[in-house]
C-alpha cells in the first residue's frame, strides 16, 4: 500500500518501517529562488510545496519565521523591541534593541544581499547581545515569559503551514534552539568556548536559565501543532569540541530541551551539517528524534554505513548525498548511482530518510535533482 508523503515521514519519524525511504531533499530559499527566477520573493513552505509536487518528493518544510525568540519579535510591558534593517552597498545590516525601564541591550547582525534568497542566507553578528556579565545577568533576570499572544501567533503559523503542505510532507520548523548555538550567538563563540573553564559557576546558571527559557518557548511550538522542531547543534560539533566537552558542558542543557519538546508531542531534528563522527556516542545520550545531515567530505567527516551502524537503530539518519561538489557536477547517471548506493545502506530496519547533506544550492542542475529523487524512490522500497 502506496502512502502520502505526511504519512510516510511520521512513520519513518516514529520508528516504523513506511512504504519506501523517505526522499526529502533540503530545499530553501537559495534553490526556489534559482528554480523560479521569476519571482521577486520566495518562501521555503508555500514555494517548497509546489516544488515538492512538481518533483514529487517529501517535503520537510523547515520555515524560520518562529526561531527568533518571542521576546525579539515583539514589544511587551516594560519590554520595547525596535528592529530596523538597512543597506551598506552589498550587505544588509540588522539592529536589534530591546528598552526596558532600567536596562538596554542591543545586537546587530549582516549579510550579503542575495536578491529573493536572502531570507536563506544567515546573519553573521557584528555586535553581541551580552558581550559583558553584567549585561548578561541582568539579562537573565528581565527574560519575559511566553505569554498567550505568543502562543496564539505559534497556533496561527502551525494551522498555515500545515494547510498549505497537507499530505505532501511535515512541517518542522527552526524553533529558538538550541541552547549551546543560541549561547553563541548572544555571547560569541570565542567567549563561549572558553566560559565554562574560566566561570564555570555564571556558565551553569546561565546555561540553565537559557535552557528553561527554550523548553517554555518549543514546548509551546510543539503544542501548537507542528510536527517536528528543528534544532541548531553545529556550534559544538566535532570540529569545535571533543566528546569529553560536549559530554558535561553541552549535552546535560540540550538533552533537557530534547526532552521537553518530545514530551509536548513533537518530534525533533538535531541540524549539525558539519564533523560529528567523535560525536556519535554524545548523539546516543542526547536522544534527539532525528540528526541531519551526517555530512561526509568536504562539508563533514562522517561516513553514513557508521553512522547506521552507531545510531540507527535509535536515531533517524537524514541525509547525505554531498550537494556542494558532488550533486552540482556529477552526471545524472552517476548521481542516481551514488544515491542507490546511500539508500541502500541507510534502508535497512528503517530510520532513514534521503537527503541532502544541506540545503541545494544555486547551480545544482534540475535534471541531477530529478535523476537524485528518482533514484531514491527506486532504491528505498520495502519489500
Amino acid at each position: 500500500m502506496s502512502l502520502s508523503p505526511r504519512e510516510r515521514l511520521r512513520t519513518t519519524l516514529a520508528g516504523g518501517i513506511p512504504d519506501r525511504v523517505p526522499v526529502s531533499p533540503f530545499v530553501q530559499e537559495e534553490y526556489l529562488a534559482a528554480y523560479y527566477p521569476q519571482r521577486p520573493t520566495v518562501d521555503r513552505v508555500v514555494d517548497a510545496a509546489e516544488l515538492a509536487a512538481e518533483l514529487d518528493f517529501d517535503l520537510i518544510a523547515k520555515p524560520r519565521t518562529l526561531e527568533p525568540p518571542h521576546f525579539l519579535r515583539r514589544s511587551r510591558p516594560r519590554w520595547e523591541v525596535r528592529s530596523y534593517t538597512r543597506t551598506e552597498g552589498e550587505m544588509e545590516v540588522r539592529v536589534v534593541e530591546i528598552v526596558t525601564p532600567r536596562r538596554r541591550w542591543w545586537k546587530e547582525d549582516r549579510r550579503p544581499k542575495a536578491g529573493a534568497a536572502s531570507a536563506g542566507v544567515s546573519w553573521t553578528p557584528t555586535r553581541f547581545l551580552l558581550p559583558t556579565d553584567d549585561e548578561l545577568r541582568a539579562f537573565m533576570d528581565a527574560l519575559p515569559p511566553v505569554d498567550d499572544d505568543d502562543r496564539a501567533e505559534m497556533r496561527e503559523w502551525a494551522e498555515r503551514w500545515k494547510r498549505c503542505i497537507g499530505d505532501r510532507g511535515i512541517v518542522a520548523p527552526w524553533g529558538f534552539a538550541g541552547v549551546f548555538n543560541v549561547a553563541a550567538e548572544w555571547i560569541g563563540m570565542d567567549r563561549l568556548y572558553v566560559f565554562p573553564l574560566e566561570q564555570p559557576e555564571l556558565y551553569v546558571q546561565w546555561m540553565e536559565r537559557l535552557t528553561a527559557v527554550q523548553c517554555e518557548y518549543n514546548r509551546a511550538l510543539a503544542e501548537a501543532g507542528v510536527d517536528a522542531i528543528g534544532i541548531q547543534g553545529h556550534i559544538a560539533g566535532g570540529a569545535s569540541v571533543g566528546p569529553e566537552f560536549f559530554r558535561e558542558f553541552v549535552l546535560p542543557w540540550e538533552r533537557r530541551l530534547v526532552q521537553a519538546i518530545h514530551e509536548a508531542g513533537a518530534w525533533t531534528i538535531y541540524h549539525n551539517c558539519g564533523c560529528a563522527r567523535s560525536l556519535y556516542d554524545c548523539y546516543r545520550e542526547l536522544g534527539m528524534s532525528v540528526w541531519e545531515t551526517v555530512a561526509g567530505p568536504p562539508q563533514g567527516d562522517n561516513d553514513l554505513a557508521e553512522a547506521k551502524r552507531r545510531l540507527g537503530d535509535r536515531l533517524v539518519l537524514l541525509g547525505n548525498l554531498d550537494q556542494v561538489e558532488f550533486l552540482k557536477r556529477a552526471s545524472p547517471d552517476e548521481v542516481a548511482q551514488r544515491t542507490a548506493e546511500l539508500v541502500r545502506i541507510g534502508k535497512p530496519g528503517g530510520r532513514y530518510v534521503f537527503s541532502t547533506a544541506d540545503f541545494l544550492e544555486r547551480g545544482t542542475p534540475r535534471e541531477n535533482v530529478v535523476a537524485m529523487i528518482e533514484a531514491a524512490k527506486a532504491a528505498g522500497r520495502y519489500d
